[in-house]
């Protein structure tokens, strides 16, 4: 009997639930909120789509109740305060911090072995702060947003190349936000190099249109992306469930790699039933690995503040 518990009912956290059920990559989805009756009314009408799309996955709903997530074999925490326009992922720290803390302490108490996949903003340091919270091994604990970056990398160049998205292979490294770094020379379109088959100035375009991805779609609809965001946890999820061994970018844990120490970054690993399996080292030139640093330097300062909130609490 496999369970996944999803924090969070909101647009990321329901599609992320949804998605778990409809492809049955468990027994059991939990969907938990603080907001009352919330989850409980998400979760039901997720459950009412099985007789129509013909899924046996049954999905529950809990109002701030951890008691029913329990023994979770994986837990996706997307809780926290949505960015809102013109606010930078740094300014939402303080306040989604303490909701992180609070929400992994808790579904900790009930599911001491669960694997955590944080999915909350600003990525990278509240995959942080789950770690902290947890007390768990690294390879448990760890943030979903190079696959999210990389997906929406690879529509791009769907779009700007005519082909279809399934042939585009491409990595994403470093923090999820501005500072991320494409890697046009790992990317790929059915085997050929995508330099091959674009100009450098489009493809230029395209890599600065992908640091900003989430920031355009903020602009249009006033808060933040779901449909992607909550499909790409629910990748990660299967990838562990069914013990896929997949390779992909994700916010892990570095103790030396990349010649980077005690921070999350997004790295490629591979993904199965026992979370961060192995971290993958790529060959970097010294242009990759100067963004790279740079990068992990943006994510460095974000995780200094989180330190010295806890110092001073």
């Amino acid at each position: 009997m496999s369970k996944v518990t999803v924090v969070g009912a909101g647009a990321v956290g329901a599609t992320c639930a949804d998605d778990i059920a409809q492809k049955e990559l468990c027994n059991e989805v939990v969907l938990v909120d603080i907001k009352e009756n919330f989850a409980e009314g998400k979760a039901l009408d997720i459950w009412q789509m099985s007789p129509i799309n013909g899924f046996d996955t049954r999905v529950k709903g809990s109002t701030n109740d951890y008691s029913l997530t329990a023994n979770s074999d994986v837990v996706v925490i997307t809780s926290g305060l949505p960015r809102k326009p013109g606010m930078s992922r740094d300014d939402l720290i303080s306040t989604n911090a303490a909701i992180v803390k609070s929400v992994t302490e808790q579904v900790i108490q009930h599911s001491p072995n669960a694997i955590i996949i944080v999915v909350s903003n600003p990525l990278d340091v509240m995959t942080y702060q789950a770690y902290l919270s947890a007390k768990l091994p690294s390879t448990k604990v760890f943030g979903m947003a190079g696959i999210l970056d990389t997906a929406r990398y690879r529509a791009f160049l769907a779009e700007a190349l005519h082909c279809s998205p399934k042939d585009i292979s491409a990595m994403i490294l470093g923090g999820h936000g501005d500072t991320m770094v494409p890697l046009p020379r790992y990317t790929t379109v059915s085997g050929i190099p995508v330099t091959e088959l674009i100009d450098e100035a489009t493809l230029n375009a395209i890599i600065e249109r992908t640091k900003v991805g989430g920031g355009e779609i903020v602009k249009l609809l006033g808060t933040s992306a779901w449909y992607a965001p909550g499909t790409a946890a629910a990748q990660m999820v299967e990838a562990i469930l069914r013990d896929q061994k997949r390779i992909f970018p994700v916010c892990a844990w570095l103790q030396g790699e990349y010649q980077l120490k005690d921070i999350y970054l997004g790295v490629p690993v591979v993904l199965g039933k026992n979370g961060i399996e192995k971290i993958i080292e790529l060959q970097l030139n010294d242009a990759e690995k100067e963004l790279l640093n740079t990068s992990a330097k943006a994510v460095r300062e974000v995780m200094s503040v989180l330190d010295s909130m806890i110092a001073t609490a």
